[in-house]
């Protein structure tokens, strides 16, 4: 019998010897987990595994579970093939106490950026980082008052698919793991509702004395996106240790920063049920904002404090001593957490409830170690329910969504449905009529009709595509930059750094210019 998926069976072999993947000698072991998996008898007729130019690991995997889902062997949703692929190359992945060995033989006999890069190097090979998916995204730079804001339009992943959700009223509940972030998600096999993980390793670290691990996101936002997560399933806290286990992490990894979400909702990240960080090797425009005024203090005079000039509104220390600028930064967030300043509407609590938070990064700057503390307040209002510092309803139609860390530091992740609707957007400014429709919900161009007629009065309907995709690329810039300000406690106005500058010397702080 003849078996028109197996040459891609055999490349895919041969993919994984070439990359380091598969010993030769376990050539024929992997064969038969291959043939398990995809339900053969046999292998096909022995043909040439060299690889051509197009078949890299996305391609191959791609016919290999097209062909299955013809089969039946998997179905042929986007979350059944990415449960088979998954498996598929679970069978290359070597066991976490192989990756971790090796990745501390590389720390200790050349660096931590040595092994970094060997991990990250493997992930992608192992397609644990889906770097053909990732690819799809679209991203630009968009100038603004505050230097260039980085822009993507999220394309990784499709939106859910209806026989997807048909299916998932059949599946058994379970609470296994406990959530995405959870240790035991190493290996596992994945469920409708629940991403396969055979491919993902961890590396166990110590910060501030407690078992943390790092990995890398699959989805990744930004070079080297890696995620930092605690052992134990607990809930997100920033309070002073945490500025202890930023600052354990970049002194291992002086190559990355590392940056946690607010522990609260609505200013915090899309999971607060686990403690975690993320990081990476990437500037952000947030990283190189200028100072509007530097501060002292008295107990600490070598590390140096500034307000940054930021849409939203953040502290930096800098100094030669970790200990000295833990202790500034504790002395910040507890003021912070307590402090209430009605002129500018913030509120520390109501009816017992906190509002205040903090969106704090780290990073090394040669023997300088540096914290960013960005200010975070989740108090709502009849006006505002989704949020007083979150962007506000006339830019929803760009972004709706909570601004995380990411954001914070000027890289804006946009919903995928953007693709579409900005096409549709550029496709009025080239001449194109507003079709009756658009006012319905559920059209392209519905959620951005005000936005859109503001673009004609400023520039008509008159430009070329190219036109049109600049200047749609300009203007979200632009709302990125109004999202930042939305979310910002202390607003960028003169009453709002004279609002800060009370809040400094509420620290203790002494204000030096």
């Amino acid at each position: 019998m003849a078996y028109e998926v197996w040459p891609d069976v055999e490349k895919l072999l041969h993919y994984a010897i070439q990359y380091g993947l598969l010993d030769e000698q376990d050539r024929i072991c992997a064969q038969n987990q291959m043939l398990d998996i995809l339900q053969l008898p046999q292998p096909g007729e022995a043909t040439q595994n060299c690889l051509e130019g197009e078949d890299d690991v996305s391609v191959l995997l791609g016919r290999i579970v097209a062909d299955a889902a013809a089969r039946g062997v998997c179905g042929d949703t986007y979350t059944e093939r990415t449960l088979l692929d998954t498996r598929i190359m679970g069978v290359f992945c070597p066991r976490p106490s192989e990756m971790t060995a090796r990745f501390y033989e590389l720390w200790h006999s050349r660096n931590s950026r040595a092994a970094t890069d060997w991990f990250y190097d493997f992930c992608r090979k192992i397609y644990y980082i889906r770097t053909a998916e990732v690819a799809r995204s679209i991203a630009w730079t968009s100038p603004s008052d505050y230097g260039e804001l980085q822009i993507t339009i999220n394309l990784s992943k499709p939106e859910k698919d209806p026989r997807e959700v048909a299916k998932l009223k059949d599946l058994v509940s379970t609470s296994y793991p406990k959530c995405m972030l959870c240790k035991e998600n190493v290996g596992y096999a994945g469920r409708l509702n629940h991403p396969a993980r055979q491919t993902l390793r961890t590396i166990p670290l110590k910060l501030n004395g407690e078992n943390w691990f790092f990995q890398y996101s699959p989805y990744v936002y930004y070079n080297e996106h890696c995620i930092v997560v605690c052992d134990e399933h607990r809930p997100m806290n920033v309070c002073a240790a945490t500025f202890r286990r930023l600052f354990d992490f970049v002194g291992q990894f002086p190559h990355y920063f590392i940056g946690s979400n607010a522990g609260l909702p609505i200013v915090g990240g899309s999971i607060l049920d686990h403690d975690h960080f993320q990081g990476g090797r990437h500037t952000f425009p947030m990283e190189n904002a200028p100072a509007w005024a530097r501060l002292r203090d008295a107990q600490y005079p070598g590390v140096r404090i500034e307000f940054i000039r930021w849409p939203m509104a953040a502290v930096r220390l800098t100094g030669p001593g970790r200990d000295q600028v833990t202790a500034i930064a504790e002395r910040i967030a507890q003021a912070w957490e307590g402090y209430t300043d009605e002129s500018i509407g913030v509120l520390a609590q109501t009816e017992g409830t906190p509002h205040n938070a903090i969106t704090p990064i780290a990073r090394k700057k040669g023997e300088n170690w540096q914290l960013d503390i960005v200010f975070r307040s989740n108090l709502t209002s009849p006006e505002h329910p989704l949020g007083n510092f979150h962007p506000h309803e006339k830019l929803h139609h760009i972004k709706r969504e909570n601004i995380g860390l990411i954001e914070v530091m000027g890289l804006f992740i946009l919903p995928g449905r953007l693709q579409k609707e900005l096409a549709a957007v550029q496709a009025v400014l080239c001449g194109a009529a507003i079709a009756p429709e658009a006012a319905q919900e559920g059209h392209p161009l519905h959620l951005h009709l005000d936005w859109l007629h503001e673009l004609i009065a400023r520039y008509g309907q008159n430009l070329s595509p190219e036109q049109a995709q600049e200047v749609i690329h300009k203007e979200v810039g632009q709302i990125g930059q109004e999202i930042l300000a939305d979310a910002a406690v202390f607003k960028d106005t003169p009453e709002g750094r004279a609002a800060q500058l009370r809040f400094a010397k509420a620290c203790g702080l002494e204000v030096l210019d």
